[in-house]
């Protein structure tokens, strides 16, 4: 909204990612889609040992259920210690994502906080995770795929599954498919 009416935004994912910061660990960049349109946002987490008995959780634009959920998969899968940490997680810009593709992401950026380990900007990730670790395949991955590219990303995680299905490959772009959150991990936590 601007002072003579509402103006169109030419490329929304840009906008949401412009105020990104560079070399933090806990942030990532997930691919969704709002309707049908792809749209790339950055997922946030903040890990840290909490000072009280219970440590606390808070979603800000993402399932709350979902991240304790997510976490309990990180300690049981993965071999996080998880159960003293304080765990913040935020869909930035406001962003409401309530897509099972976000689960990689938050799961990515959780893992990164609580390491201290920055996952390189330059790439995107998707993914649904399932309680056994595993990712799974999600829908329209083509899309976002093609969304990452235009703008500028090196690599994409995407899940196992969907690589054989994946229609366009754009020139440049590193296409990672993952089977479980320990292959992400590694792919991006190098």
């Amino acid at each position: 909204m601007e002072e003579s009416g509402l103006v169109q935004v030419e490329n929304p994912s840009a906008l949401l990612l412009a105020e990104r910061p560079q070399g933090v660990p806990g942030s990532v960049v997930l691919a969704c889609l709002e309707g049908a349109r792809p749209l790339l946002i950055e997922i946030q987490a903040l890990v840290s040992t909490t000072c009280f008995g219970m440590p606390r959780r808070m979603a800000a634009g993402f399932d709350y259920n979902r991240l304790i959920l997510l976490m309990a998969v990180l300690e049981k899968r993965v071999g996080l210690a998880l159960g003293n940490q304080d765990a913040y997680v935020n869909a930035v810009g406001g962003i409401r994502t309530d897509e099972p593709a976000a689960d990689l992401a938050v799961c990515l950026a959780i893992a990164a906080s609580f390491r201290n380990l920055v996952i390189d900007p330059a790439t995107a990730v998707m993914g649904e995770v399932g309680l056994t670790g595993e990712v799974r395949m999600i829908s329209r991955v083509d899309l976002r795929v093609r969304e990452a590219a235009a703008l500028g990303f090196k690599r994409v995680v995407v899940p196992a599954g969907n690589l054989a299905g994946l229609k366009s490959r754009p020139a440049g772009l590193e296409i990672i498919g993952a089977s479980n959150v320990v292959e992400a991990m590694e792919a991006v936590m190098k």
